[in-house]
């Protein structure tokens, strides 16, 4: 039976309207997002198979639109409205950051990063380019990796801060792992990346390492020497 039958109070879609969002399970919201079965197969079938192949919402996040119309009942479309969907709510959850705010703390970068990039199943290497005033001008990503290993050259870290005119630049990475701690690697890569800066004239603030729930600061840590 489709759910078009079901008694109204059950139906995803009309249990949102009445009740609000947050009574619905994962399943039911991933429903709504998926609108229609196939035979024998309906929406919440599609939602909760999804859910429960990928160890619930964080894993979904991670698919691809391939893998997620690897699921029967979710195409190209679908799956394109569950992406979109999905990263609408990592954009929402994430505080502002925005061109000409200042940054005052690593607290503040890691609220901003954290919903962007907890459950990338990359690394990504961005850097956030800031003014004088440590206001930001904008951030660049600088390179995607490997699951484990991302490969950044000081070079094309600078560039971008060279072309904005950049006075500091705070350098963000996420670990797939969701564990921050820093890898011999990191600080390695940070310690050329300072010198680096140095030698150009444009300060390294800091070095983020964005984890599931906690992060890593080099300035914090007194980890900036070259």
């Amino acid at each position: 039976m489709g759910i078009e039958t079901w008694p109204p109070d059950e139906r995803p879609r009309e249990r949102l309207l009445r009740y609000g969002p947050e009574t619905l399970t994962d399943g039911q919201l991933l429903a709504i997002l998926i609108t229609s079965g196939c035979k024998g197969w309906t929406a919440l079938d599609a939602g909760v198979a999804l859910l429960e192949r990928h160890d619930g919402l964080p894993g979904v996040s991670r698919l691809s639109a391939r893998e997620l119309c690897a699921v029967p009942g979710i195409g190209p479309a679908k799956a394109a409205l569950i992406k979109a969907a999905l990263e609408i709510g990592k954009r929402a959850m994430a505080a502002p950051l925005s061109t000409g705010q200042r940054v005052t703390s690593s607290q503040d970068v890691f609220r901003h990063y954290r919903p962007l990039m907890r459950n990338l199943r990359r690394e990504v290497f961005k850097a956030v380019l800031l003014d004088g005033k440590n206001a930001i001008i904008r951030d660049v990503t600088v390179s995607e990796g490997s699951l484990t290993l991302s490969i950044v050259h000081p070079r094309e870290a600078f560039v971008p801060a060279i072309r904005e005119s950049a006075a500091a630049v705070i350098f963000v990475h996420n670990h797939p792992s969701g564990d921050p701690e820093a890898s011999p690697e990191d600080r390695a890569l940070t310690h050329r990346l300072v010198s680096a800066g140095e030698i150009i004239g444009i300060r390294v603030l800091d070095h983020v390492i964005i984890g599931d729930h906690e992060y890593v600061s080099f300035a914090d840590l007194g980890w900036l020497t070259p």
